[in-house]
């Protein structure tokens, strides 16, 4: 039987035609969507440890670079790596360890992190074990002391302590120095560890990069930096060595540096945690 269509059904099939495709167009918009985040890092040949996240290992705190900020992980290094997470079009997420697991490596052989962060001196050692970016800050050790402290240099810690942090390259200088100069070495597992046992005198003396340590004294008037070391370093951020996506992401930095330093938002970042441009 043929059924001959009215002005009312027509309009009724219309109407259902066009909710099928808008639904159906919806549904693909989602789907793309979704998927996006993770196409877009695999295309890029990048394999993540959690899918849809940049996971960043560092050791906190270690500010203004990385520490939290209320229940947020925030700092220079963070927003330099947020340059990748937002290329790929996902979200940073810090995972806190201990720095040697970083160094060393173990980290990214246990899967526990795409990248590593933490002002880290890039040094043979660490190449050897790790894939590393270019550098993106200069860096030296400086001496922090309570700010009516007579000690104005090593030699001048003869017999007395300085506090160091494990695993860095300030515990490292200060080591190769003790010798010489006569003191003791007093290591803390963190920043603000150290820190604090300067302020409180059981220890007469620290040190430590001079990015952490001169934001520290404009915070805590009652210390002061008494010398520089000429050390001459430089950080990088880390990767798994010797692995696909570990080259990807140290590459994809890399090009995402050069492109903040001539378009000026390597500046913009810098000024905002340091209160001061860059050295040329």
């Amino acid at each position: 039987m043929n059924i001959v269509p009215t002005p009312r059904t027509t309009r009724a099939a219309i109407a259902l035609a066009v909710v099928l495709a808008l639904g159906l167009s919806a549904c693909g918009s989602g789907d793309s969507k979704s998927g996006g985040s993770e196409d877009k890092a695999k295309a890029a040949g990048i394999t993540l440890v959690k899918p849809g996240k940049l996971t960043v290992c560092t050791h906190l705190p270690y500010k203004p670079f990385q520490y939290k900020d209320g229940g947020k992980v925030v700092g220079f290094d963070v927003d330099l790596l947020d340059l990748v997470a937002k290329d790929l079009g996902i979200e940073q997420e810090v995972v806190n360890i201990e720095w040697s697991q970083i160094t060393s490596g173990a980290a990214f052989a246990a899967k526990k992190c795409d990248m590593g962060m933490g002002a880290m001196t890039i040094r043979a050692d660490r190449q050897k074990a790790l894939a590393i970016t270019d550098p993106y800050m200069d860096a030296t050790q400086v001496l922090l002391v309570k700010k009516d402290s007579p000690y104005k240099s090593l030699a001048d810690l003869k017999g007395k302590k300085i506090g160091v942090q494990a695993d860095t390259t300030g515990k490292d200088y200060a080591n190769a120095h003790k010798a010489e100069f006569g003191y003791d070495v007093v290591t803390f597992d963190d920043l603000t560890l150290q820190t604090n046992n300067v302020k409180s005198g059981r220890v007469d003396a620290g040190i430590n990069d001079n990015g952490v340590l001169y934001p520290f004294v404009s915070e805590n008037p009652d210390t002061t930096v008494a010398a520089e070391f000429n050390t001459g370093e430089q950080y990088g951020f880390a990767a798994k060595k010797d692995d696909p996506s570990g080259t990807k992401l140290v590459e994809k930095f890399n090009q995402l540096l050069t492109k903040a330093k001539s378009d000026g938002s390597y500046n913009e970042i810098y000024k905002k945690w340091f209160k001061t441009e860059p050295k040329k």
